[in-house]
């Protein structure tokens, strides 16, 4: 019996589990946790971390998995890689679901810098009206730059204030629209973006919005992933599961 194992906390993993639902695929939806009111789901949830690869491993024997599906945002590195590891671990086949990355267009002004630190380190220079789109984990890591004011917006108002001397927190839940984010950035008076190349629509608006005003994008490159099959399209991951059950995989 088919039984799929989903690494969430995506719109893309939502996707897959409501179509699991409807085509009637046994499948858990996991997430880390990380989200005070995750959106309610038609297929088992889970929530919380695994403890590693051993752990990852001992869930896919104990729960039975046939499938496993990298759903997971794709800057939650080591959650991948530990999909990765588990998966040939125990023999169970693995894709990821990811969304394809943001491409500059005509009328961006991207910054483009590595990771987390080569964004702080870029940041060292006069103040200015940052708006900070790098998500919670990572805010406190520009603490060193307490010169900028910086504008933050989280799903979950957090119980600790972030580290930042100067900012101001909305918290609201995507999807967000151009016309919002852009509002939003005049407001406020910013005058840079620090995003994640997370990619996908749900998030793209502040790409849209900078781009609109003429505003420059610090723009931090996803990191380097093990290698794995991977899939853009829910249909395609559908698709996959259907042919390697179909061939008592």
């Amino acid at each position: 019996m088919t039984h799929l194992l989903i690494l969430g906390g995506t719109t893309e993993a939502s996707a897959l589990a409501a179509a699991c639902a409807q085509r009637g695929i046994a499948a858990t939806l996991s997430y880390a946790g990380r989200t005070a009111r995750p959106a309610n789901q038609p297929v088992p949830v889970r929530i919380g971390g695994f403890g590693g690869v051993a752990g990852l491993s001992r869930y896919l024997e104990q729960a039975k998995v046939t499938h496993l599906v990298d759903a997971t945002h794709p800057f939650a590195a080591r959650m991948s890689a530990n999909a990765v590891a588990a998966a040939k671990d125990i023999g169970v086949p693995l894709v990821s679901l990811t969304r394809p990355e943001w491409n500059e267009e005509p009328g961006d002004r991207w910054i483009r810098v590595a990771d987390i630190a080569g964004a702080v380190a870029a940041l060292n220079g006069p103040a200015r009206r940052v708006m900070l789109a790098v998500g919670r984990m990572h805010v406190d890591a520009f603490a060193t730059r307490p010169q900028h004011h910086y504008l933050l917006r989280f799903v979950d108002a957090p119980e600790t204030p972030p580290a930042l001397p100067r900012h101001l927190l909305v918290v609201d839940r995507g999807p967000f629209t151009l016309a919002g984010d852009r509002a939003l950035m005049e407001a406020h008076g910013i005058d840079l973006v620090v995003a994640k190349n997370a990619g996908g629509s749900g998030a793209v608006a502040k790409i849209e919005a900078a781009r609109a005003l003429h505003l420059p994008v610090l723009m931090i490159d996803r990191p380097v992933l093990a290698d794995r099959a991977e899939f853009h399209d829910v249909g395609a991951v559908i698709e996959w599961i259907g042919h390697r059950a179909e061939r008592g995989v």
